[in-house]
């Protein structure tokens, strides 16, 4: 079983194939953490505990004969605020007395089959002979508050989830002020934090840092995760490398306002605490009304980083990511923004879908423009019905164009924002969100529906449906184009406005869960002004995001080998557009580490390059399942590289390889040596191209001496290779 309990040491072991949590009931029934790491086969664990003596600044309960035990500097489960714990808290209630201690003990446990779903939130899912959950029931004596631990265990993954459900058992309301869903304190600070930053069009840049004493942090507090910061942290052992080492992954399973605190105290120990942004956050919890956090994944590796992302990509398609195009081989399509933006017509839309299907391309999606009065960005947002002045023939009569070609339709949306003008906003006002008495920001020529709201997200679900039950739509696009400003909400009273932030991200759930579950064989992608809302919360809804609207190829490679670090391939968003820095080829084999698809005017290509494109989208099928459902190695980091780029996906069992190089710009010098990964070292490899037989052990630890190749640019060439196992 992989959750045991034993009742003589008060000891709870969880442990997957290739590692154990555990943690001790300690006296006065303090839940104290003991160990994350390694699998282990012992029980006595209970020492691992202590940190030294405490000093005389250190509070202790007296009821506690223990002179190694004070709240300030042990190892607690679930860290509260005010009770003699120093260090960042976990949780933070203010009660009816107005202060803001919390103590939170252990009354009692259940070990579940499978998991629990959490109401109103994207989660991990399981059936019950792939998970087991354990649930610890804690309790603030005073409040009345009960909090109770989740954690579930995938043991064939190596992954553990947790989140927290607290429900007010007292007689009076209380407010949540600090709600986290995880708290895990390691013995030691020898760790390189590595996590995700950005902005616009240059989003998951990797950042790696030895820990320092004090705080280091990461956060949103813009509505949405955004580009700035990702909701994923990794801490990488001192020597850990990209196959080798300890590393610890922890991602949330949240689309908006979010904290990653890792606090290293006097002693040189850390504690890693995630979950949502208290800044702005509050909660009233009246007598008998319950609150659940999102769900945090931990994931443990001793192969590395590589091997830690590899278990979120293999975890995250069979146990997150619930559509039916999680599995389903997805149409190769072609977008029409960077090919016409605004300007086009029914005539120009069904030209591209007629060239498209002569290039082999099986989808035409329209992007944004084409309802309301809808020319530019500065208006219409908000009014989701058809311009057939623009569309001269209605959108039924384009999509009967395009589908008698043999190619799919898909159309953009951007459901959560409204124009200032526009006709839903000159009929509704206070449906943008403000705060009362002050003058609304504007993004980008629009504002932010309150999604608060049940009667928003009601107009616009109809105004939805009314479009796509009427017509054979096979794709939406779900874009999000500005964060939150001003947040409030005219619905909610002054008591609850500190409930705003996580309201508006629970209504955007709700109305994606609605689409989704009107129309479940819609292929839903996200995009947020590219990478802006790129998290795990999303791919619950939608199998694919939009990585980022910079489609530069060697700009892209910095952008999906960041979001490799956690995210399936299989998800990141990725087009072959106009952008001329580097070639065709090129584009082609960037956007081949993605979803795959176009961005250009297939209208405007030349013969060479339609033959090429036609190369590609064979390329596409033949390597579909290999990239979307092998293992993942980045070979080359264009972090660690100036020069090179090199990754590459085997599948499996180990039969077959591709391998792609980028050259970024003009290197030093022209030698270079590959070495492969993930190869059985004992069989024999065929290269496609040449014919040559390769030992998977000489692949991998010889390597492939690339010197002298010879490029057709010095500056963004690049070079893919196809083994297969002889």
């Amino acid at each position: 079983m992989p959750i045991t309990y034993d009742s003589q040491k008060r000891i709870f072991k969880l442990d997957t194939k290739t590692s154990t949590y555990a943690l001790l009931v300690y006296r006065e029934n303090y839940l104290v953490h003991l160990y994350y790491g390694a699998k282990l086969p012992d029980d006595n664990l209970a020492s691992l505990m202590y940190r030294g003596r405490f000093d005389s600044l250190s509070p202790y309960n007296p009821k506690v004969e223990d002179e190694l035990f004070s709240p300030d500097i042990n190892p607690l489960e679930y860290s509260t605020n005010g009770a003699g714990d120093f260090r960042i808290s976990a949780c933070s209630v203010r009660g009816e007395n107005g202060d803001t201690v919390t103590d939170l003990r252990y009354v009692s446990h259940r070990i579940l089959p499978g998991k629990p779903k959490l109401p109103g939130l994207p989660a991990t899912f399981a059936g019950e002979d792939e998970a087991q959950t354990l649930e610890l029931e804690t309790v603030d004596s005073v409040t009345g508050v009960r909090a109770f631990l989740l954690y579930t265990v995938f043991e064939e993954y190596g992954v553990i989830t947790r989140s927290v459900r607290f429900e007010n058992r007292g007689s009076a309301p209380v407010e949540l002020e600090r709600a986290y869903s995880a708290c895990v304190d390691f013995p030691g600070m020898d760790f390189d934090m590595v996590h995700l930053y950005g902005r616009w069009a240059k989003e998951n840049s990797t950042a790696r840092h030895p820990l320092q004493h004090g705080i280091q942090s990461i956060q949103s507090k813009r509505g949405m995760t955004g580009p700035n910061h990702n909701p994923f942290v990794a801490l990488a052992r001192n020597g850990c490398t990209e196959e080798t080492g300890e590393a610890y992954g922890f991602n949330l399973i949240y689309s908006g306002n979010f904290a990653i605190d890792i606090e290293t105290d006097t002693r040189g120990c850390s504690r890693l605490l995630m979950g949502i942004n208290p800044t702005d956050f509050r909660w009233k919890l009246s007598p008998e009304e319950s609150f659940t956090t999102p769900e945090a994944v931990l994931v443990y590796s001793d192969a590395g980083m590589g091997g830690m992302s590899r278990t979120f990509h293999k975890f995250y398609l069979n146990h997150l990511m619930r559509s039916e195009w999680a599995k389903k081989k997805r149409p190769l399509l072609i977008n029409s923004w960077e090919a016409a933006y605004f300007d086009f017509d029914d005539d120009k839309l069904a030209a591209f879908a007629g060239e498209a299907q002569k290039l082999g391309i099986e989808m035409l999606v329209m992007d944004d423009g084409w309802f309301g009065n809808r020319c530019d960005d500065h208006r219409a947002l908000g009014d989701w019905a058809v311009n057939e002045q623009k569309l001269k023939g209605g959108l039924q009569s384009l999509i009967q164009r395009v589908n008698a070609l043999g190619v799919k339709f898909g159309i953009w949306y951007e459901p959560e924002m409204i124009n200032p003008d526009s006709d839903l906003y000159r009929a509704h006002p206070d449906w943008a969100v403000c705060a009362r008495g002050r003058d609304k920001s504007i993004s980008r020529y629009q504002c932010v529906l309150d999604m608060t709201r049940e009667d928003v997200r009601d107009n616009i679900f109809r105004q939805m449906y009314d479009v796509i039950s009427k017509n054979n739509i096979e794709y939406i696009k779900w874009d999000c184009n500005r964060h939150i400003s001003e947040a409030a909400s005219l619905q909610l009273p002054p008591d609850r406005q500190g409930e705003f932030f996580h309201r508006y991200v629970l209504g955007v759930y709700d109305l994606m869960d609605r689409i989704t579950t009107a129309f479940p064989h819609i292929l839903l992608e996200n995009c947020s002004s590219g990478g802006g809302r790129f998290d795990a919360g999303m791919l619950y809804y939608s199998p694919q995001i939009w990585a980022s609207d910079n489609t530069d190829a060697i700009e892209r490679l910095t952008i999906q080998f960041g979001a490799s670090l956690c995210y399936p391939i299989a998800s990141l968003g990725a087009h072959v557009s106009a952008n001329p820095r580097t070639s065709l080829k090129t584009r082609g084999n960037v956007a081949m580490c993605g979803t795959f698809g176009y961005e250009l005017d297939p209208v405007k290509l030349t013969e060479e390059e339609r033959a090429l494109v036609r190369r590609q989208v064979a390329d596409y099928h033949k390597y579909y399942d290999l990239i979307r459902y092998g293992d993942f190695y980045r070979l080359t980091s264009p972090t660690d590289n100036p020069f090179f780029c090199e990754w590459e996906f085997v599948s499996e069992d180990k039969t077959e390889a591709l391998t792609t190089l980028v050259v970024m710009r003009q290197p030093e010098h022209v030698f270079h040596i590959q070495y492969l990964r993930g190869l059985d070292p004992d069989r024999l490899y065929r290269e496609e191209e040449t014919g040559e037989v390769y030992s998977g052990a000489l692949l991998m630890h010889a390597g492939l001496n690339l010197s002298c190749i010879s490029w057709e640019s010095p500056d963004g060439d690049s070079l893919v290779r196809h083994f297969t196992a002889v």
